[in-house]
């Protein structure tokens, strides 16, 4: 338990922030994960849509420091190139 007003307020602060970051991240792996449903579907269409969404979470996640930036690009790089391989 926090000894002082001011670390009480921080945890308050960071359990808020927390909620916030499981939310983004739960955005960002549901489109991940739809996205590789529809590439063992071998659905073109339906992946490419699915990578533009999951590329809008990404980007997201990283604006938002739930990630980094660079883990961001190269999440996105390793999904294009499986959706590509589709092609």
């Amino acid at each position: 338990m926090p000894n002082t007003k001011s670390a009480a307020k921080a945890m308050r602060k960071s359990a808020r922030r927390r909620e916030y970051n499981q939310i983004t991240k739960t955005k960002y792996r549901s489109a991940v994960k739809e996205l590789k449903k529809a590439i063992e579907e071998a659905e073109k269409a339906t992946s490419v849509t699915a990578l533009s969404k999951a590329f809008a979470q990404l980007d997201k996640a990283a604006k938002k420091g739930v990630i980094h930036k660079n883990t961001a690009s190269r999440k996105k790089s390793r999904l294009s190139k499986t959706v590509n391989k589709l092609k």
